[in-house]
């Protein structure tokens, strides 16, 4: 199993973290908060991570990746989820939600025509899987696609789907009822949608808490028709097959919110040795110091989890529980991170100036979004045979 040991990474891995690290504070940081304040989805920063090949890092180069794997994914996350939650997530689920179902269940004309408009980071793909009644009960979708001829005919709705609504959005994949079992249950099936099929439409985009500068839109599909070949992997597996990108995603999220509770640590320890109250620097008080400890306490151990989930999955191992505890203790080591570091900065915490105050907006969200905390609790407990 490839060694992934935090602190003796492989060179390869340590010198991309490197180039993503300085591209975050050079490129990213410096209009993060402008973005934030004026919600606005950061077009400029999206065609420099695609310059850097990003986008196509886990995919092979025949589909105009950049034949690494699925951990240098994890590492830019990290990186970038530092500095901007906004920007990580619109990476995330541009590979994770957007490319990779093409990429594991697509038929070799749908990775032709898909792969390199995605990989390159000039398109952005989208997942339509949440609906207003299905969300963690994924299984209670209501959006119908009805076999017409040689097309699918697609009726419904989807809620918070990520990258939806960009100018450079150009597909959704869509999770849909395409019929009944024996038993009467529901057949989901997963199609792909251009964005330019008549009938589809994204909604206005939502006023959010956090990662303001993420595109998120609730999406209609009105007698939306697409040909019978759009059938992503096999009718009636769609929900199965993305229960494995959820399964992989998972481990992307965890490196994310790794990085923003690191990005909490780094920015709580500047100030503390910056910041001066009753003549000394406040890092210098045990209550500040110690807190901090144990902010890089969690930072560490949630990376340790993230790491050994995607050493698991890169060796070909069953990875589901592993996945499940990175998610779990990454996101609440960032809520965590995000909510101790605005009390280290008291008042200035509060102010949206600080790159804490937008941590602690956008690091809610990671307890909900691709798995709420409770689903991780259930999906461990499964696996340990309750």
């Amino acid at each position: 199993m490839t060694d992934l040991s935090t602190g003796s990474l492989p060179d390869e891995y340590t010198q991309l973290a490197k180039t993503v690290r300085d591209f975050a504070r050079t490129v990213v940081a410096p209009v993060a908060a402008q973005h934030d304040r004026d919600h606005t989805f950061p077009y400029e920063v999206v065609r420099g991570m695609a310059d850097m090949g990003l986008f196509g890092l886990p995919f092979p180069e025949e589909y105009g990746g950049m034949g690494g794997d699925y951990f240098a994914l994890c590492l830019a996350l990290e990186e970038l989820g530092k500095v901007d939650q906004s920007v990580a997530i619109t990476l995330e689920a541009g590979v994770s939600l957007g490319a990779m179902p093409v990429y594991r269940f697509g038929t070799e004309a749908q990775k032709q025509e898909w792969l390199p408009r995605l990989t390159s980071g000039r398109a952005l793909g989208a997942f339509g899987l949440t609906e207003p009644g299905a969300g963690s009960d994924a299984g209670g979708t209501r959006t119908t696609a009805v076999r017409d001829g040689d097309s699918w005919v697609i009726n419904g709705s989807k809620q918070f789907i990520t990258n939806s609504g960009t100018d450079i959005t150009e597909l959704v994949t869509v999770t849909a009822v395409t019929g009944r079992d024996a038993s009467g249950k529901a057949q989901i099936s997963s199609i792909l949608v251009p964005t330019n099929t008549p009938g589809f439409e994204a909604g206005p985009a939502y006023d959010k808490v956090g990662w303001n500068a993420s595109d998120t839109h609730p999406l209609t599909f009105t007698d939306v028709r697409v040909p019978a070949e759009n059938l992503l992997g096999e009718e009636g597996r769609g929900y199965a097959g993305f229960l494995r990108i959820l399964d992989e995603g998972r481990i992307a999220i965890a490196a994310l919110a790794v990085g923003a509770a690191q990005g909490c640590v780094d920015e709580s320890v500047k100030y503390a040795r910056e910041r001066e109250a009753f003549g000394t620097a406040i890092g210098r008080n045990q209550a500040i110091a110690f807190k901090i400890a144990r902010m890089e306490a969690r930072a560490y151990a949630a990376r340790t989890a993230y790491y050994d989930a995607a050493a698991l999955m890169l060796a070909g191992k069953p990875f589901k529980k592993e996945a499940a505890i990175a998610k779990l203790v990454a996101s609440e080591a960032a809520m965590d991170n995000a909510r101790d570091a605005t009390q280290i900065h008291g008042g200035y915490g509060f102010m949206n100036e600080y790159a804490v105050a937008r941590h602690y907006r956008d690091s809610k969200i990671l307890e909900i979004g691709e798995g709420t905390t409770e689903v991780q609790l259930m999906l461990i407990a499964r696996q340990v045979g309750l």
